[in-house]
């Protein structure tokens, strides 16, 4: 550590403050004989603070404590010289760079600096950057602080010591919280602490924020939001695009937190030659591409850079107070992946986080008292910012192992999530709790042995995913509606506490993961009743006005569409993260291109420039290639030199003819940014039918004036939902709806598959009333004005009639 003085002048340690910081951990530790419970309050010291004259750290370093003398290591300030431009692409910065003593006790070191040399970054400017060094076998090693508020250079660049006090302060919907408790809309009755716990939805939306407008990035979502609530107070006609976000009263935010990064990157954060007391650094402006998922859980509190055109959190924020600040307010739900790491997490975190590999990188280990308070902590710090509700990833995959009991889930850990306090504006709370939680997936009988009720019936207040909405679920294949029937029925018989919904970002990636087949004889049985071509019968599947009906009109629990399947807009998995996989990624969506990619697509000078410019010119170029290397990734196991050499006999051009490995790998990266362009729904503003986004408005309007149908169908009352049977060619499902004054009733009729059938509505069941129905949403193609005449319902067409009973 040869860079620069000791010290600054202006930035000295605070010692008094630092031996608080040290003493009140100790004390933690002392007076609890439980190490978690004491775990659960020292974290919160734990990161950067900033106490309006000073700055506090602290972190747990048990990798030091048997190693590094204490005296070694030391705290890393580095603040801007002068105003960075954190939009630009890349630029130089030049920061002063300060080291400070620090006090070690036991596992943790800690540090309180003052001086004029240290300052918190706000929406206005950047604040200093922060880690801890030390020097080991000759080498400069850093340690990360993983509860960062704020990581504008990605998760592997040191943390910015953010005013998140002053970032609180100057939300513009604290009155939204403020109001929590007091005007009994938004929030259940108190909870035994008096707390008050989110009330659920009525219905929801999922949107990744990386393709959602053309930036890809919060503030512009905020902005898009604002404009549509300004439409809207004043009556303004929304463009059919427009419609496609609003009529829900909750967004479901796919994660936003820092991601891995691929090692074939220098990185964001590049040091170069340092000076007296300084150092220069060339930083870019984090771009990768990711769905979200792929999270290193190092800096879980901060926000995605990727996903902040300035580089600031401010922007989470401004996002939802323009949300909060609708007419009708709309909640936010933080989609929380804590069940995993990346492999990218074994670079930042220390080895107590982790119990070994897993499948989809590293597992955690829960079972250790810090780590699991930590994971707590991270949870409280990324919720502050604003969230109504949790959506907790696979929950099914937080799990522990012993020799005498095996795989275990860690309930107990889901329920202190669910525990976990909220502070936002003044007002504490606890948000809507959603558990993914599909157990026991990934055992072979999972698809018939999952309740997903494990955690509702430990938790009576919280939701989980519906049977019809976990991954596997593909409405494009033929009788999907009608060999689902079971499951269906469960959402009508006990679906209150499930969100339903068969869009979302798992099931649309795997419909495109099905085989397009040349016959009926040959691969999966697609709906040939949907569309006229894989685009359309996609499209259609998941974005379809009887299921939308069905959902949003008679079915329980909160229905949540997809915002790309709302603009029938292109989606997949996308991520430029991963050099060890990406290629298989790429192989497993190598039907993309069918289902997804018309000819005059590709042809579009739009779209996939990056496969253009590497030499695909066509789409049946690249379509022949991706299937063929598919084919290899099984021949081979995934061998990647030995796929190249299997795909020379194709000429890619890649490598002269002669792809190598690296080849390949590039190959998978240019087809991640090019989907991941492809699906940005800016591109799909001006294809939106008016009648269709018109239509899909008025079912999520009927549900938003009907917040009593999220209660089960009373099936032994006087409700029903059944299906015509025997089915002759068409899946025909009813139901009807009372509401709990008995003084309306609902009529739903769809054909969900099949061909064109004539039916009586009114005849469907003898507890239907004969007369009294008007029509209140119908499909488009729909042409019935009576519920007592035959109407003839096409695939995908429906009806829904209302009743006031005299």
């Amino acid at each position: 550590m040869s860079e620069g003085p000791e010290t600054r002048e202006s930035v000295h340690l605070l010692p008094e403050a630092t031996d608080a910081l040290r003493d009140h951990a100790t004390g933690l530790v002392e007076r609890h004989d439980d190490r978690f419970e004491a775990a659960k309050r020292l974290v919160r010291r734990l990161g950067g603070h900033w106490r309006g004259d000073h700055a506090e750290f602290g972190f747990w370093t048990p990798e030091l404590a048997e190693s590094v003398p204490a005296e070694a290591v030391r705290l890393e300030l580095l603040t801007p010289a002068e105003q960075v431009d954190l939009t630009a692409e890349e630029t130089t910065v030049t920061f002063e760079r300060s080291l400070v003593k620090t006090v070690r006790e036991g596992e943790f070191t800690w540090a309180a600096v003052g001086g004029d040399g240290v300052s918190a970054g706000t929406r206005e400017r950047l604040g200093s950057l922060y880690q801890l060094v030390y020097e080991h076998d000759g080498e400069r090693e850093t340690v990360a602080d993983p509860l960062a508020y704020s990581l504008p250079f990605g998760a592997f660049a040191p943390a910015e010591l953010y005013d998140v006090a002053a970032l609180d302060e100057r939300r513009d919907d604290r009155a939204y919280f403020q109001s929590f408790g007091t005007d009994g809309e938004r929030v259940s009755t108190t909870e035994d602490d008096g707390l008050p716990r989110v009330d659920p939805a009525t219905s929801m939306v999922e949107i990744h924020p990386g393709t959602a407008t053309e930036s890809g990035t919060l503030g512009e979502l905020a902005t898009r939001y604002e404009r549509i609530g300004e439409k809207l107070e004043v009556d303004e006609t929304l463009t059919p695009a427009e419609r496609n976000f609003v009529g829900y009263d909750a967004i479901q935010l796919m994660p936003v937190e820092p991601i891995t990064e691929n090692d074939d990157h220098p990185g964001h954060f590049r040091r170069g030659t340092a000076g007296d007391g300084t150092v220069t650094v060339t930083v870019e402006r984090p771009t990768m591409i990711n769905w979200g998922y792929d999270i290193v859980v190092s800096g879980f509190p901060a926000v995605n850079p990727g996903v902040l055109g300035g580089g600031r959190p401010d922007e989470l924020v401004d996002f939802i107070a323009a949300c909060h600040g609708q007419p009708d307010p709309i909640k936010i739900v933080f989609d929380v992946a804590l069940g995993h790491a990346d492999n990218g997490g074994l670079e930042l975190l220390n080895d107590r986080y982790f119990s070994g590999p897993g499948m989809y990188g590293q597992d955690l280990d829960y079972t250790q008292p810090v780590v699991r308070a930590v994971l707590l902590e991270m949870q409280r710090r990324k919720m502050d910012f604003g969230a109504d509700g949790i959506r907790v990833d696979g929950a099914q995959d937080f799990t522990n192992w012993d020799p005498e009991r095996g795989e275990w889930h860690d309930d107990e850990f889901l329920a202190e999530m669910d525990r976990v306090v909220q502070e936002v504006a003044g007002q504490e709370y606890r948000p809507w709790m959603i558990y993914e939680d599909g157990r026991p997936w990934p055992r072979e009988d999972w698809e018939l042995a999952s309740t997903y009720r494990s955690l509702i019936e430990r938790h009576h207040h919280a939701f989980q995913w519906s049977p019809i909405t976990f991954a596997h679920n593909t409405p494009a294949l033929l009788t999907f509606w009608a060999t689902k029937w079971w499951r269906v029925r469960e959402v009508a018989d006990f679906g209150s506490n499930w969100i339903t919904g068969v869009a979302n970002h798992d099931t649309v990636r795997r419909g495109t993961q099905r085989e397009v087949p040349d016959s009926w004889e040959d691969g999966d049985p697609i709906n040939p009743y949907l569309g006229d071509d894989p685009r359309e019968t996609l499209d259609r599947a998941y974005d379809n006005p009887a299921t939308n009906a069905l959902l949003h009109c008679l079915l329980p629990g909160v229905p949540m569409d997809f915002l790309n399947a709302n603009h029938r807009a292109p989606w997949g998995f996308v991520r430029d993260t991963d050099e060890s996989w990406n290629v298989k990624v790429v192989a497993d969506e190598h039907n993309l291109v069918e289902w997804q990619v018309a000819p005059e697509h590709y042809r579009d000078e739009r779209f996939f420039r990056n496969l253009k410019a590497l030499g695909f010119e066509t789409r049946e170029s690249v379509a022949e290639f991706v299937h063929a290397m598919a084919a290899t990734v099984e021949a081979t196991g995934y061998d990647l030199e030995q796929m190249a050499r299997m795909l020379s006999p194709f000429d890619p051009p890649l490598g002269d003819g002669e792809p190598t490995a690296e080849d390949l790998e590039a190959f998978g990266y240019t087809w991640m940014r090019d989907v991941h362009e492809f699906a940005n729904l800016s591109y799909w503003t001006d294809e939106q039918d008016p009648e269709r986004t018109a239509f899909d408005r008025d079912v999520r309007r009927f549900r938003q004036r009907r917040p009593w149908l999220r209660e089960d169908v009373d099936l032994d009352g006087e409700e029903l939902f059944d299906y015509v049977h025997p089915t002759d060619g068409a899946v025909l499902y009813y139901g009807l709806r009372v509401s709990p004054e008995g003084d309306e009733q609902v009529l739903f009729v769809g054909n969900m598959e099949g061909v064109p059938t004539g039916v009586t509505p009114t005849e469907l069941d003898p507890s239907i009333p004969a007369e009294g129905w008007t029509v209140a949403v119908a499909s488009a193609e729909t042409n019935v004005v009576d519920a007592t005449e035959p109407v003839t319902l096409a695939n995908s067409e429906c009806v829904v009639f209302t009743r006031r009973p005299e």
